[in-house]
């Protein structure tokens, strides 16, 4: 996939790091990815970056993404608004609202994982049990 017209990247500092977070709005989604840079990147390295690694990029699953309003908000209606959004979906922006539910799908997926390693292991010793069992009812 190509870099979208809609894609913002913010470079930021991060202690220890520099670190940029790649917003993609496209048909109506919104998707965000973190990447870690190490020490401050230069706008070169950004754009070698960028040639180089973009398909490699791990986006979060798609939010619906809200359309900007066409006229301006009054401040009192804005501060309601801002308030009724904080009261229903937590505080955080977009981005790490859309970074977190990256995070909890790979943790389900981890848990999911070590589950059915977990039960392989248990079958494969109780089959090694299962074949000392019978191999001692031979002995005799």
């Amino acid at each position: 996939m190509e870099p979208c017209a809609r894609t913002a990247l913010t470079v930021y500092f991060e202690e220890p790091f520099w670190v940029g977070l790649w917003e993609r709005r496209e048909a109506g989604r919104y998707q965000a990815c973190r990447t870690v840079f190490g020490g401050e990147p230069t706008d070169g390295e950004v754009y070698e970056y960028v040639l180089r690694c973009w398909s490699a990029l791990d986006f979060s699953p798609a939010l619906p993404d809200e359309g900007r309003a066409d006229r301006p908000v009054k401040a009192k209606r804005m501060r309601r608004q801002v308030r009724q959004d904080l009261a229903r979906s937590g505080t955080g922006t977009k981005a790490q609202q859309a970074l977190q539910k990256q995070r909890e799908q790979n943790q389900a997926a981890r848990r999911d994982r070590r589950r059915a390693d977990r039960e392989e292991r248990r079958q494969a010793q109780y089959e090694q049990r299962k074949a000392k069992r019978r191999e001692k009812r031979r002995g005799h």
